[in-house]
């Protein structure tokens, strides 16, 4: 069975958004947006980087697939991070993607929790989702996530999309922590076993 894990930039009170800019996310009219900017250390990228290290597919919903796309697709082949994220295998579950806007993309349109079990079944590699804040709270819901990288930033925002649903129990087990010279901490966990 394949490894599925989950890497997400979060806030002291859950709050996730990837390093992008102020209007990156606006949803429900959150103001907030690049709040990971002043914390940014270059062992957070190093880190993700080992993480990508094991991983041949990513599993996406439709809008930070949308944004990877646009960002990563047109880099040319030799930059480091555009490889590293152009080369994977990539799922996004959607019913109103058109059509894949990114290299090597099949689009999950239908009973995704059973199109994942079946895609954890297959040989491969590690699988990894970032963002996809509806997909990850599908995700934990269904007992799918066998590991969880979370970096937390040392500040709270008060509202935003949450990393963990309201609702869910989800019990981790701490394998790791790294500390960053900006007070951010890296979290590695594990799912804990019942």
């Amino acid at each position: 069975m394949r490894k599925l894990i989950v890497h997400e930039f979060m806030t002291l009170d859950g709050v996730m958004q990837a390093p992008g800019g102020k209007d990156e996310d606006t949803d429900g009219g959150f103001q907030h947006g690049g709040w990971t900017i002043p914390y940014w250390h270059d062992g957070i990228g190093e880190t993700f980087g080992r993480v990508m290290q094991d991983v041949d597919t990513f599993l996406l919903g439709r809008r930070t697939y949308v944004v990877h796309a646009e960002a990563f697709e047109p880099m040319p082949p030799g930059d480091p991070f555009g490889d590293m994220m152009n080369a994977p295998k990539k799922y996004v579950v959607s019913k109103t993607l058109q059509k894949p806007i990114w290299r090597n993309t099949t689009i999950i349109r239908h009973n995704h929790i059973q199109a994942i079990r079946d895609l954890k079944a297959q040989p491969g590699k590690t699988i990894i989702t970032d963002g996809s804040s509806q997909l990850v709270h599908d995700l934990l819901a269904h007992d799918l996530i066998d590991e969880m990288y979370l970096t937390v930033y040392p500040l709270a925002l008060g509202g935003g999309k949450r990393v963990f649903p309201q609702g869910i129990v989800t019990k981790l087990r701490l394998q790791s922590t790294t500390p960053y010279p900006t007070g951010v901490v890296g979290l590695h966990y594990a799912r804990a076993s019942s």
